[in-house]
């Protein structure tokens, strides 16, 4: 009898052994498939949706370089062109932080997933124009006052609130080198953000002149008012064009650097900081006076910009070019409109509309 319990007690001991393996394993599988769901993301306090998914069918692996840019719709080919140099022009695991409008996400996930993008790995982000209520001035001055994807880089540590480093590009760009290169760009000790500076050798001879020293602070904030004055900047200080950004997200993060970009936003629309003669973009101004003295450089040759400006096929050589690891078409005549040069080497990043919506404008031979 007392053998018959022991027999009894094993067999039950067994049984319950096996049931904690098969529990075990269905817990295991549970996590695996929750890590491998990367649909799931954190929702930010200005988005509304996040992209289907970052794709999983790319073989890209190693450490992620986070990369931020905007998409607006009638600007789309940009952004497509854009991504499309960067993925094909480096090995590394890219990931694209894609933050636009609400209307424009069909089109854009259409265009993505339809054509040779459809490998690269990416995450739709919703910009909520609201956020910048009260925040931009109201003139002939502010178009961008209508472009509020334009803003998106003041917010970098918010749409990609897991990366430490990122990079910001903006639309009007292609990138001709490995961005791995641009992404280890060395940021000094306490540096928030790396930017171009304006007096570069690479980009000086193509400053826009005639409205204002865009090269220089002054060209930028109004130096007769009192909020300027106090701050002690030099006047005549190097610019930088924040089209190529490269941040330092902990820093941004512990320096609360969109927080202070959002105070000299507002009290511009109190006080009419900015300078009379601004010809460039309207985000510029509070970022010279955040980074004033404390940012990092980037090679002058990753960020070869005016190429949208008069006569840039006359600065630049056709060789100077295509040695440039990336170009920007800062200015007002765009690589996929009328008037641009260096349009050759855009259509060569360009992937046609699937949609058939979005078409650089081209003058064919038949053309009069």
């Amino acid at each position: 009898m007392t053998l018959r319990r022991v027999n009894v007690v094993i067999l039950v001991l067994l049984g319950v052994a096996f049931l904690i393996i098969v529990q075990r394993n269905l817990l295991n599988l549970s996590d695996f498939l929750h890590k491998e769901n990367t649909d799931v993301g954190m929702i930010l306090p200005f988005e509304s949706e996040l992209s289907p998914d970052l794709r999983l069918e790319s073989q890209r692996t190693g450490e992620e370089i986070p990369v931020l840019i905007t998409a607006a719709e009638e600007r789309l080919g940009a952004v497509v062109a854009a991504m499309n140099s960067v993925y094909q022009n480096s090995k590394s695991n890219v990931v694209f932080t894609i933050v636009t409008l609400n209307d424009t996400v069909n089109h854009l996930n259409v265009w993505l997933s339809k054509t040779t993008l459809k490998n690269i790995k990416y995450k739709i982000v919703i910009f909520k124009p609201e956020l910048l209520s009260e925040k931009i001035s109201k003139g002939p001055q502010t178009l961008e006052s209508e472009k509020p994807l334009t803003f998106a880089r003041y917010y970098l540590p918010l749409f990609i609130p897991e990366a430490e480093k990122a990079i910001y590009l903006d639309d009007d760009i292609i990138v001709q080198g490995d961005i791995q290169e641009l992404y280890e760009t060395n940021l000094k000790l306490g540096h928030a953000a790396a930017f171009s500076d304006d007096c570069d050798s690479a980009s000086a001879k193509g400053i826009v002149r005639g409205a204002g020293n865009q090269n220089n602070y002054i060209g930028f904030l109004d130096f007769k008012k009192q909020a300027i004055k106090k701050l002690g900047m030099r006047a005549n200080t190097c610019s930088f064009n924040p089209g190529v950004i490269i941040a330092n997200l902990t820093e941004w993060k512990n320096q609360n650097i969109t927080g202070q970009l959002q105070h000299w936003m507002e009290l511009n629309t109190q006080e009419d900081l900015y300078s009379k003669t601004l010809a460039e973009s309207v985000t510029t101004p509070p970022l010279l006076i955040v980074f004033y003295k404390r940012h990092s450089t980037i090679d002058p040759m990753w960020h070869v910009r005016h190429l949208g400006t008069t006569g840039a096929g006359n600065r630049y050589s056709s060789q100077f070019v295509k040695a440039a690891k990336l170009l920007h078409w800062n200015g007002h005549y765009k690589p996929w409109g009328r008037g641009s040069s260096f349009t050759d080497v855009w259509d060569k990043w360009y992937i046609p509309d699937p949609t058939g919506k979005f078409h650089p404008v081209r003058k064919h031979t038949g053309d009069n």
